[in-house]
């Protein structure tokens, strides 16, 4: 997919782990039980023990280093870490059939890597190559796997079964490219996480303020971008009893919170996305 749509897909999932807490489609109690939520029993209880770490940990580290960042240094980290998640993506790209967007995709690691400074500077979106966003789940909806159910992981947020079955390779191949004795690469995956987190603080007050089910919310905002992510901007109508009960403007809401979360997202803006939320 390209930047217009996915400008915030830093760490998607690490900005879902982050932005869970701030997505979600506010719906009434007369709605009946969302077909794709069988586990909502699970999901609610984690979904809950998310937002206690949110609030007791990420959000606060995300404040301060918000507060004492300069926006260019923090522009940098966040060019450093898209560059990186590049190549994944191209790989991904490629595996999906679309050659074009892949070796785009290596041309802006070469590029950025080079002229960039190791890619603390986003040349290539200035030379005209956008920016994609693609991860394994990605790949294996485009080869026609189903999503399954949706499933809230412990601290990475919101996903679906078969999200949740591709994340430890995405996070495996993303961090691999980051070398050097264990408490280093913490340090740098305790740095995305929080600037991560850091981007996504502006639609805090907008999602506490726009959701009467904070739970309900998250779901529906997520699986809407997903399937909007896996089936590149066309994604197949809903016409089930659920979505056909939802209030008026449930869906356009729920578009329009996801949108702030990516136009607020993680390292290049930018990523996906999505927090740790509370019930």
């Amino acid at each position: 997919m390209d930047t217009k749509h996915k400008d915030a897909a830093m760490s998607r999932w690490l900005a879902a782990a982050l932005l869970g807490a701030a997505l979600g489609v506010g719906g009434c109690a007369s709605t009946p039980a969302n077909p794709d939520d069988p586990l909502e029993g699970y999901n609610r209880a984690v979904f809950r023990f998310n937002d206690r770490v949110d609030r007791a940990v990420l959000k606060p580290a995300a404040k301060t280093y918000d507060e004492f960042t300069p926006l260019p240094v923090r522009a940098g980290i966040g060019n450093f870490f898209g560059n990186l998640e590049d190549i994944w993506t191209g790989v991904n790209n490629l595996m999906q059939g679309k050659g074009a967007d892949g070796l785009s995709d290596f041309a802006r690691v070469v590029i950025n890597s080079t002229l960039g400074i190791l890619g603390v500077f986003d040349i290539a979106t200035e030379m005209g190559l956008e920016k994609h966003d693609e991860d394994l789940g990605q790949t294996l909806g485009a080869w026609g796997v189903g999503e399954g159910p949706y499933f809230v992981l412990p601290i990475f947020g919101p996903s679906t079964v078969r999200d949740a079955a591709a994340k430890p390779v995405d996070l495996v191949v993303n961090g691999g490219w980051i070398q050097g004795t264990m408490a280093q690469e913490a340090s740098v995956a305790g740095v995305k996480l929080v600037h991560t987190r850091a981007n996504l603080l502006a639609a805090d007050r907008v999602l506490d303020e726009g959701a009467l089910d904070r739970y309900t919310y998250v779901r529906e905002a997520f699986l809407q971008r997903r399937r909007y992510e896996v089936f590149d901007g066309r994604p197949p109508r809903r016409d089930d009893d659920y979505y056909s009960a939802l209030t008026p403007g449930l869906v356009a809401e729920a578009s329009t919170v996801e949108a702030l979360s990516l136009a607020t997202g993680a390292g290049r803006v930018a990523g996906a996305s999505v927090t740790p939320a509370g019930q």
